[in-house]
């Protein structure tokens, strides 16, 4: 299986769409990604294409939003 690459405008586009996939996840199994994500690290959760997908998706959120509030601390 080959994955799709997304490129957005801005780290706001991005987060906006990241944010709206893991809603979809938290909505299906009634977690939140933080809680997931612990539990997932743990071992706690099985390795299925959807867990593994929302890990993928709640790190890139991570990473998105580190880089948006570094770029907030930078701003005049």
């Amino acid at each position: 299986m080959r994955k799709q690459r997304t490129e957005y405008d801005s780290p706001v586009d991005a987060i906006i769409a990241v944010t709206k996939r893991l809603s979809v996840y938290e909505d299906r199994y009634r977690i939140s990604s933080e809680e997931f994500f612990d539990k997932f690290c743990k071992g706690q959760m099985e390795d299925s294409m959807d867990f593994v997908e929302w890990a993928n998706d709640y790190q890139h959120y991570i990473a998105i939003k580190l880089e948006i509030e570094r770029q907030l601390q930078h701003a005049p």
